[in-house]
């Protein structure tokens, strides 16, 4: 498992030289060298202290190793261009790991250059005794963008051309750093300086550059000087004969996800993942990264893949297989459907109700897949020890559909404090902390994610009847406005639903405020003969929330009812006040 960050002893790591011809290489290591390498590779402008986060959190399991690359930190800068050639630089990167690691290959994991420069290594014949793994973030082989680009200009329908182009966009600065003279005075005097600030404000990533950072740029200047113009007119790649997971920031302003669109053609076994970030993840998502290196080294090392790594594994079937969706109130009605939608397009299902039988019921009729759990949605402490719980046994949800809901109707005077406390609890707060458990594990997990809350049409339907109900489920929807502007940040998307009248379960527990028990008994008899009649069925609800979901739809208004009050509440808000006197 990845290890709590730890404050390493004072006498901080390791360090050692390793000499690769005439480089000497600063090499600093943590851990226990019996157990599995990790080594790592910064990219540019960086130096190894790139990685303090990733080793804090890795060093209690793994040996970890960081080296600063030749031209960077404690390193030798070589004067010459040529120095820098990426060959060079793999012959680094083996030296390092027969100096560390002689009798076992490592894990290696790179970063930006260090990537690029790892990729040169990855393909060479001595990687299948050398390396074990390689995890690749934000760096693309240098011979992959010449045939990715290649293959695309030869068959350049729209698709193929945008993407040129936009990688190209954002490659702008490539350009700049063939100018003579001027790139590495910048860097030394200007920019150098300034590098962490630039990070903040540009990132939004936390940062004390190495000391040696002006000089570390203008010589890393010199890699793409060497190799950029050189790489251009290379053949096609050689194959990745080891695994390899590629990690695809969300937010790179410098690499696209296009870049790892052929992939297959050269790695066998390759894996993708995605991430919500910026380019410098290792700075601004050490945790989620920990967890990815993780999952990948110990699946290599024998374990069985993680439901992140089998739906990134290339060539697997998209959709919701392998995803996890938890479903509250699942054990009837539309969350009982919702279950079963999503059951049948490959997804595993997390059945939870305050009915303990109902679950069980529910996961029963879809099978292994399904897996019951019992929650009082408005406990807040029950909700997050639930969600921990999923997390340890199953790990993050990607999907959270809040369902689980009470209905309440009758006069607003006949409504008692007690009523309005337990109408709340259930259906505003039972979101809220759904919302708030569920959203904290996504956001953490750093994969993004969806989240559905169950409003209601009586939300933009004034009723003098529905005093209570409405108000609890207009808040549902508000809050999952408010929510979606948070949460986008993370990744996860937020979808309001909104059902009219539907046939479910919920009209034989309503409450009718102000009657007594033979009343209520009667009411809810005729609520539920009215719905039957009007014959708007859960699965058809579920239907709309896994399109919903399919396409990030924020708003959802379902049934025919719904669609025409929500118009009404836009257009017609006092026709709708109006018409509220006599819905009751």
């Amino acid at each position: 498992m990845v290890s709590e960050p730890r404050h390493l002893p004072s006498t901080g790591p390791r360090r050692r030289t390793v000499r690769n011809d005439d480089v000497d290489l600063a090499v600093f290591s943590e851990g226990d060298p019996a157990s599995p390498t990790i080594l790592l590779v910064h990219g540019f402008p960086d130096t190894h202290r790139l990685w303090d986060g990733l080793a804090e959190r890795l060093v209690g399991d793994y040996h970890v190793v960081r080296y600063d690359v030749r031209g960077a930190g404690e390193s030798t800068a070589p004067r010459k261009t040529a120095a820098y050639r990426t060959e060079l630089l793999a012959e680094d990167l083996f030296a390092v790991a027969d100096a560390v690691s002689p009798n076992r290959p490592v894990h290696v994991v790179a970063h930006d250059w260090g990537s690029i420069q790892a990729w040169a290594a990855v393909t060479a014949p001595r990687a299948k005794t050398r390396i074990a793994s390689f995890t690749s973030v934000s760096g693309p082989h240098l011979d992959h963008i010449s045939a990715w680009t290649r293959r695309r200009l030869t068959h350049p329908t729209p698709t193929n051309l945008a993407q040129v182009a936009t990688q190209f966009a954002h490659s702008w600065y490539i350009a700049a750093f063939h100018i003579p003279v001027l790139p590495a005075l910048a860097w030394r005097t200007v920019i150098g300086p300034r590098w962490g600030g630039i990070l903040r404000r540009v990132e939004g990533v936390d940062s004390t550059p190495a000391p040696t950072i002006g000089t570390d740029a203008a010589n890393g200047v010199r890699l793409y000087r060497a190799n950029m113009l050189t790489s251009a007119s290379k053949p096609a790649p050689g194959p990745a004969e080891v695994p390899v997971q590629v990690v695809l920031p969300s937010r790179d302003r410098f690499v696209t996800a296009a870049l790892a669109e052929d992939l297959e053609r050269w790695v066998p076994r390759l894996w993708r993942r995605r991430i919500v970030a910026g380019h410098w993840v290792p700075l601004s998502h050490p945790d989620a990264l920990a967890r990815m290196v993780e999952d990948f080294v110990e699946h290599v090392s024998g374990a069985p893949m993680t439901r992140s790594l089998q739906r990134a594994r290339a060539g697997r079937a998209e959709g919701f297989t392998n995803r996890l969706v938890v479903v509250t109130g699942a054990g009837k009605g539309i969350g009982r459907a919702t279950a079963h939608a999503f059951a049948a397009r490959g997804a595993e299902i997390v059945v939870a109700d305050v009915d303990i039988e109902a679950a069980r019921r529910t996961a029963a009729e879809i099978g292994p897949a399904a897996y019951p759990y019992l929650v009082d949605v408005s406990d807040a402490d029950a909700v997050r020890a639930f969600a921990e719980d999923i997390t340890d046994q199953h790990g993050t949800p990607d999907i959270v559909v809040n369902n689980a809901g009470i209905g309440m109707a009758g006069p607003f005077l006949a409504t008692t404090a007690r009523d309005w406390q337990r109408i709340t609890d259930v259906n505003l707060l039972g979101v809220v902390n759904g919302c708030r458990e569920f959203g904290a594990l996504m956001a953490e997990a750093g994969e993004g994610g969806h989240i559905v809350n169950i409003s209601s049409a009586a939300a933009y339907t004034p009723s003098r009847s529905l005093s209570a109900y409405a108000a609890s489920k207009a808040a549902v929807l508000a809050l999952s406005d408010c929510v979606r502007a948070e949460f986008v940040d993370h990744g996860i998307g937020v979808t309001a639903v909104c059902p009219g009248v539907v046939a479910t379960d919920i009209t034989n527990t309503t409450t009718f405020t102000g009657a007594d028990d033979l009343e209520q008994q009667r009411m809810r008899q005729k609520a539920t003969k009215a719905y039957a009649r009007r014959g708007f069925t859960p699965d058809r609800v579920a239907e709309e929330i896994v399109r919903a979901v399919e396409h990030g739809t924020p708003v959802v208004a379902v049934t025919p009812e719904a669609k025409l009050a929500r118009l009404g509440s836009r257009f017609f808000p006092a026709l709708m006040r109006r018409a509220a006197r006599l819905i009751g």
